[in-house]
């Protein structure tokens, strides 16, 4: 799917379904879909954080966990996410892990950022590597203990995603 009306075909369903929840208070003006290598469409879905009470339910996020289960894998290679917003860390962290290498996207993270939304403050945080305890307080504990677990996990030769 390389043209144009497709990707904008794609685009418009996603911000069709980010309006329709936006409207019915179920989450931000976000939607998400997946298409696979032929441009045939996988999951549309949009942020739902409100309904859910979930933090993690962001449109990115439920599209990615609607296709691996309608696909039964985990592995999403070969498909393109097409997003109303540049993902958040978040986000970017999910595509990144389903091995998707292609993200198509409409608002910047400026543009969420002068509506309310925190992602480009968050970007700012991770890019600073000294967290600002008043926002996170990341603590490092029982190392060692932790180790063990992983170094189990690697001696048993399990799956690697």
């Amino acid at each position: 799917m390389n043209n144009d009306t497709s990707i904008k075909d794609v685009m418009d369903k996603a911000i069709k379904q980010a309006r329709k929840t936006m409207n019915e208070n179920v989450g931000g003006p976000f939607g998400a879909a997946i298409i696979d290598h032929e441009g045939k469409i996988i999951s549309v879905a949009s942020n739902s954080v409100l309904k859910d009470h979930d933090p993690t339910a962001h449109a990115e996020i439920n599209a990615i966990r609607a296709a691996g289960e309608k696909l039964g894998n985990h592995d999403l290679t070969g498909c393109t996410l097409v997003t109303t917003a540049y993902p958040c860390p978040m986000c970017l962290g999910a595509i990144i892990w389903s091995n998707i290498k292609h993200v198509i996207y409409g608002c910047r993270p400026k543009d969420a950022d002068e509506i309310g939304f925190r992602d480009d403050f968050i970007y700012r945080f991770i890019r600073d590597e000294h967290p600002d305890k008043k926002v996170l307080n990341l603590d490092e504990s029982f190392r060692e203990q932790c180790l063990v677990l992983f170094k189990e996990y690697q001696e048993k030769e399990k799956t690697l995603y």
